[in-house]
């Protein structure tokens, strides 16, 4: 298996929506009626603009996080170190940007469930990454962290079409939606 050092990380390879617009980026970001605390770049959430939330439930379709990345401590300046914390933000409320993908978008990512009790890591942890090899696919599990299937499944599917490394030389898939 693989590992990763640090927050998920994102490469856009191809993403339609740097070029159709289709980003968003003014609701809270919520899981249930619950805040969300730490929000890493590679996860999904569902842009519900009737709930007032970007939530991990609702009818609508799930979106890519793609934040801005914003690092002040001179000692933290990777990409593996970047997660959105609602203790930093000034009403302590996420407000993720989302990025709906389009069948043929393609990016890299090394962003896979945190931990098997659903916690999530910080900077300096070190994360199991399920073995995936190309051909399969990824799904969205339903609090919004990809994992490797065996099949498309009914909803958004990835497939991986290179194992591959991040900007930083960690492991990292490359993914291309196909459904």
């Amino acid at each position: 298996m693989a590992t990763r050092k640090g927050y998920g990380q994102v490469e856009p390879n191809h993403l339609s929506a740097q070029h159709n617009g289709q980003i968003y980026a003014q609701l809270p970001a919520k899981n249930g009626a619950t805040p969300i605390a730490t929000l890493e770049n590679g996860q999904f959430l569902k842009y519900d603009y009737a709930a007032n939330a970007a939530d991990t439930t609702g009818a609508v379709e799930w979106m890519l996080v793609y934040n801005e990345e914003k690092l002040y401590d001179e000692r933290y300046q990777n990409h593996k170190d970047f997660a959105m914390k609602a203790t930093d933000m000034t009403d302590g409320v996420i407000y993720p940007r989302l990025f709906k993908t389009h069948v043929g978008d393609i990016f890299t990512t090394n962003t896979f469930r945190t931990a098997s009790n659903g916690t999530v890591a910080g900077p300096n942890d070190t994360i199991t990454i399920p073995d995936l090899t190309v051909g399969q696919y990824v799904t969205i599990d339903n609090d919004g962290w990809l994992k490797g299937a065996n099949a498309k499944g009914a909803d958004i599917a990835f497939q991986v079409v290179k194992v591959y490394t991040m900007p930083d030389g960690q492991f990292g898939v490359k993914l291309q939606r196909v459904q």
